[in-house]
């Protein structure tokens, strides 16, 4: 048991990963010089009234997904090559695109005469992509340069030039490409994968208490008959009463749920489904039945007849009761609350099963713990452009939702600290290293916000209502923390 606490201290110790993450400073990925050059052309040459411009955030975090910016522009010949302070010639282009090589993992030029086309797709992270044609004509010129997102690595910034000669050859016709998404290596591959995986997205009704499912596959119905209760292949939290899993399948598959209450113990009910490839099946839990999809089943399997699993395989053993599909052993201690495991006595004693679970739901809780880190990191760093344009009306706003990703972090870390508390038989002493650690690492998260907002009132010359009410919430969650650590401490006394 001391193991295993102590592996549970140094899980809790790895949120401090996540605010150091916020004084990290990751290598130049930003193409300086073609930036640089972009922005010459469109000051100079730039026709405003034409550009295509696009953002799309997600409005949770309010960063962004996607952007799309494209400016067209149209430069006499004669002040594109004439070597004047204007100048901006084939040799100014190579060189930028050349410089920024570094900094980038694809970089291709075009030159006129090559039939080949291109083109650039923004992806946003909920699947939306459209295609810009970059390239269509053989007399143009093209030059491009892509890298990761400097704020999100899933995320690529493509810059492309594309020019030609007008037919008098007087004027130079040109485009310049930025556009950010989701980079296509990613969402390649989810494309390829979503034709093999099958999906389970799982809701539970609010008055039952399922904390963890097992997911049992086998290749046929007589085979998941026979298979047992240690043979599952994944446990799955409930985490706000929802639940997902997936996995990648080349064929159909006979598949079952399987409740842990929790106290650990495995519930008797289970669930049996067919699993498709390239399919999401949507479940809901309720006590004793469950909503199954019907367009799910009328579409590819039970009422499809296609169904691995026969009517006897559906409903189990004969020493069963049938509500719907759900299979519930008629054994002694089931009552409208749930099951009572006939083991659970006055005194608890955890077997080396249960103390795996607590395990997976302390992982489970710091999961949430470091999402909700990573998610006021990720807000902070969309406050950048708006600090230093003084947009205060969007800094307002996103400040507000820093004040409510503390208050729901405060609210996760402290469930994680009831489950810790709550464990039975654990010695006092490790239940406090567990806790004050935990409590140490939040504080110094909470430090790092105070000293952010020092350094937007050193650059602003002072600090924003908006931030201010936010800094209170900060410094009285920091101060909350203190006194719990006094009290841990105390009780470990």
């Amino acid at each position: 048991m001391k193991r295993l606490f102590i592996l549970l201290l140094i899980a809790c110790s790895t949120i401090a990963t996540i605010h150091a993450q916020l004084r990290a400073k990751g290598q130049q990925t930003t193409p300086i010089h073609v930036k640089t050059l972009f922005n010459d052309i469109i000051m100079t040459w730039g026709n405003p009234s034409d550009e295509v411009y696009s953002i799309n955030k997600n409005p949770n975090t309010n960063l962004i997904e996607s952007s799309v910016r494209i400016t067209y522009f149209v430069a006499n010949n004669s002040e594109w090559t004439d070597g004047n302070d204007k100048s901006l010639n084939l040799k100014n282009i190579s060189e930028a695109f050349k410089k920024d090589e570094p900094t980038s993992y694809q970089l291709l030029h075009l030159s006129p005469g090559t039939n080949e086309s291109f083109s650039l797709k923004a992806v946003d992270g909920n699947g939306k992509n459209k295609s810009y044609l970059v390239r269509g004509l053989n007399k143009e010129e093209m030059w491009l340069l892509c890298t990761k997102n400097a704020e999100n690595p899933q995320l690529r910034d493509a810059y492309a030039i594309k020019w030609t000669l007008s037919n008098d050859k007087r004027k130079i016709l040109g485009a310049i490409y930025q556009i950010t998404s989701l980079r296509p290596d990613i969402y390649e591959k989810d494309l390829e994968s979503s034709k093999k995986t099958f999906k389970i997205v799982g809701r539970v009704d609010e008055n039952i208490k399922d904390s963890l499912y097992n997911i049992y596959i086998a290749e046929s119905g007589e085979e998941l008959a026979n298979i047992g209760d240690e043979d599952y292949v994944a446990c799955v939290p409930v985490i706000n009463k929802r639940f997902e899993w997936q996995t990648e399948l080349d064929k159909p598959m006979a598949g079952r749920l399987r409740c842990i209450f929790p106290d650990g113990s495995l519930c008797s009910a289970w669930i049996n489904l067919d699993f498709v490839p390239g399919e999401t099946y949507n479940i809901t839990v309720h006590n004793g039945y469950y909503d199954e999809d019907q367009d799910y089943e009328r579409r590819v399997r039970r009422y499809s007849g296609k169904s691995l699993l026969n009517e006897r395989q559906k409903r189990g053993n004969d020493d069963v009761v049938i509500l719907d599909d759900v299979v519930i052993d008629t054994i002694p201690g089931y009552n409208e609350e749930g099951f009572t495991p006939a083991h659970v006595k006055d005194k608890f004693i955890p077997t080396p099963e249960q103390l795996e679970l607590l395990k997976i739901q302390v992982g489970a809780k710091l999961m949430t713990i470091n999402t909700g880190m990573e998610t006021i990191k990720a807000t902070y760093m969309s406050l950048k452009p708006y600090i230093g344009t003084r947009n205060f009306s969007v800094m307002n706003k996103t400040i507000a939702q820093i004040a409510k990703q503390n208050e729901m972090l405060d609210a996760n870390f402290q469930d994680l600290v009831k489950t810790v508390k709550k464990s039975p038989n654990i010695p006092q002493k490790e239940k406090v290293e567990v806790i004050s650690g935990g409590y140490k690492e939040i504080l110094k998260f909470y430090t790092e916000q105070n000293q952010a907002f020092i350094s937007i009132a050193k650059e602003l010359g002072f600090l924003p209502k908006g931030m201010q009410k936010t800094q209170t919430v900060i410094n009285k969650l920091s101060e909350k923390y203190m006194k719990e650590i006094d009290n841990t401490m105390t009780d470990m006394k």
